[in-house]
């Protein structure tokens, strides 16, 4: 049973932590570089990127959390962890860093404001999901190394995606009940 730590600075750490021991993993918080030190893999929740970014810097975890990515940690990120994982942003504030990782350019809440969420059926990796929307971002481009998992309307926007062993979602399976999106992770841990 592969141990896999949810990043808990902000954001949904609780309802990541459910999904992932439903899905057959040990779920632990990360907060400190030594929790993070002691994971097979990493969630990096939905909440808001740029208090993330700079609430993993305020705790000495951006740095590590580069290092872990860049030798294969194997990572997920749900709306502002896609943000996170994304090697470079659109919309971002003056400064604005993410851990990076994924070759890909993501639009930050690209979908509108937080009046404008909605859900939606599609498809993620073959399998019909319910997908829930919050001030979301879609990915603008993606490098040759980069596997679209699923598309949305309006516009047939890629948001998930899936290089080497990180994975991104700009929706949040977390919030539906429903466990494929983290047991699809889980897997993916197991088999690298």
């Amino acid at each position: 049973m592969p141990t896999i730590g949810v990043l808990a600075l902000q954001g949904d750490v609780r309802e990541h932590q459910r999904m992932l021991q439903e899905a057959g993993a040990t779920a632990v918080a990360v907060r400190r570089p030594a929790e993070l030190d002691a994971v097979d893999a990493l969630v990096i929740p939905g909440g808001e990127s740029t208090t993330m970014w700079k609430l993993a810097d305020t705790f000495d975890l951006l740095q590590p959390l580069r290092v872990r990515i860049k030798e294969g940690l194997p990572a997920y990120g749900s709306c502002a962890g896609m943000i996170m994982l994304a090697d470079r942003i659109e919309d971002g504030i003056a400064g604005q860093q993410t851990i990076g990782g994924i070759d890909m350019v993501v639009r930050r809440n690209a979908f509108g404001r937080q009046v404008d969420s909605f859900e939606s059926d599609l498809d993620f990796a073959g399998q019909q999901v319910h997908a829930v929307f919050i001030r979301a971002p879609w990915v603008e481009s993606i490098g040759a190394d980069v596997e679209v998992l699923g598309r949305c309307e309006p516009g047939d926007r890629i948001v998930a995606v899936r290089q080497g062993p990180l994975l991104a979602t700009s929706f949040h399976p977390e919030l539906t009940g429903d466990v494929r999106v983290h047991r699809y992770f889980v897997d993916m841990v197991r088999e690298l």
